[in-house]
């Protein structure tokens, strides 16, 4: 059985998602990310600044065919005179977001993302270059135990792929998705390994999906679980009046104990920047009405300590965090502030791919990650994950448009039935959402036309 042809021009496409990915200017790279541009800005009420110029710029096609990506991979980048590179693991439990953050950082999908665990089967590398800077993305399968993995029968890549990350890491990403109020007041332990591991390795704490938290003082009190009470260094405390009323809707505020001289703020992380600008007497908005008078976050140097060696399985939070963010990855909202962080924490050294390059995946697996990314999406509990596909023609069409036909497999007839859908209609979405994701990875017409058949 044949369904779900689908083609667009580029015209239309172009239109749809051929944009940039900041869709507001940054200020130029060497400002710190501080002040209202923190990453509690949002949280204290304080007005985004508008940046003047974009960050970024359009990020490079994927190649269409395997040649010419093999090729490029293997070309000797081409270096600018002085050149910078960060390599950037990010890792977290299953279903954090990691893929998610890890495309609004390239500008591109080029990564699948589902709602549904484990989407992401193995590591593949990102790409972003900016100017003489170059990030590697290091996008990994969520930190999962043994025992999660035999029984869901998944391959042993997934297990060992984060700590291989890892190794090659400049920087480690922990994501945690603040929207899961079952996991968000702790790390996980495979995480804590992770992390206990590799302690030279600069970590930051990423909180994600914010926008789905109505409560937003939560964030502060997650920062104080999930950090230990210590972040770059400082340790934190949290007091405040309102033991009885934890949903006031008063305004959160924070204050610091020693306040560092301006030429030194560049190094804080933005949490503590907010903190030494409030303990200064400014106010957390440009009228300067608002105080340190409800609640605050009291910061002092603090070392290293013997406890951080502590068993892991009484620890719930890390305490070597250098930086936290908070973001929305799925809209995009702060993504720019992380981004530029990065950026600034790039080394000098050689690039490692070609500036054409935007991931290491070649455009087959792209395809079919995108194409099971939608399956997972339509076919209930267990039946995507028995699927297999099979490409069965990959070529360049008379006007330069990719022609792909593939062929997806299934154990049981009813299988087949649920993937088909009512006259087609669940093959036909799957073909024209996934053929709508790979003209934005590819920038060019994709006829995609998928078949269903049951395994003989």
């Amino acid at each position: 059985l044949s369904f779900g042809a689908f083609s667009v021009r580029f015209g239309v496409f172009a239109a749809f998602s051929a944009r940039p990915l900041e869709s507001r200017a940054l200020k130029g790279l060497g400002a710190r990310c501080s002040g209202s541009s923190s990453a509690l800005g949002s949280i204290l009420g304080i007005p985004a600044e508008k940046p003047a110029c974009a960050l970024g710029q359009h990020p490079p096609p994927v190649a269409t065919s395997k040649e010419e990506q093999k090729w490029l991979l293997r070309d000797r980048p081409d270096q600018p005179q002085n050149p910078k590179v960060l390599r950037i693991a990010i890792i977290g439990a299953p279903n954090a977001g990691k893929s998610t953050l890890s495309n609004q950082l390239l500008g591109r999908k080029v990564f699948p993302v589902s709602k549904k665990v484990h989407t992401t089967r193995c590591k593949a590398q990102g790409v972003v270059t900016f100017e003489d800077t170059q990030l590697v993305i290091l996008d990994t399968p969520g930190l999962t135990s043994p025992l999660k993995a035999k029984r869901h029968k998944l391959e042993e890549a997934m297990l060992t792929d984060p700590w291989d990350s890892m190794k090659h890491a400049d920087l480690v990403l922990v994501l945690v998705d603040v929207s899961d109020h079952w996991t968000r007041n702790c790390l996980s332990q495979e995480v804590l390994k992770c992390l206990s591991e590799f302690p030279h390795v600069p970590s930051v704490l990423v909180l994600n999906k914010v926008d789905l938290l109505k409560k937003k003082y939560i964030l502060l009190e997650l920062v104080t679980e999930l950090t230990e009470g210590i972040v770059n260094g400082k340790k934190l405390e949290v007091r405040s009046p309102f033991k009885h009323n934890l949903s006031s809707s008063a305004k959160t505020v924070l204050k610091n104990t020693q306040a560092s001289p301006p030429e030194n703020r560049a190094h804080e992380s933005p949490c503590l920047q907010e903190t030494v600008k409030t303990q200064e007497g400014s106010g957390l908005d440009s009228s300067g009405d608002t105080r340190a008078s409800e609640r605050g976050v009291v910061t002092e140097a603090q070392g290293p300590k013997p406890h951080e060696c502590r068993d892991l399985k009484n620890r719930k939070g890390w305490p070597r965090f250098q930086e936290i963010f908070m973001l929305a990855a799925l809209t995009g909202e702060e993504v720019h502030t992380l981004k530029r962080y990065l950026l600034m924490q790039a080394k000098p050294g050689p690039w490692e791919f070609h500036s054409g390059v935007l991931t290491s995946q070649s455009p087959q697996e792209i395809c079919d990650n995108i194409i099971r990314e939608k399956i997972l999406e339509y076919l209930p509990l267990e039946v995507p994950y028995g699927v297999t596909q099979v490409t069965e023609l990959w070529e360049e069409g008379p006007s330069g448009e990719l022609l792909i036909v593939q062929n997806l497999v299934v154990p049981r007839k009813s299988h087949m039935m649920m993937l088909i859908g009512k006259r087609g209609t669940v093959i036909s979405r799957i073909a024209q959402e996934a053929g709508q994701d790979l003209m934005n990875a590819f920038l060019c017409d994709v006829r995609l036309k998928l078949k269903v058949e049951v395994k003989s």
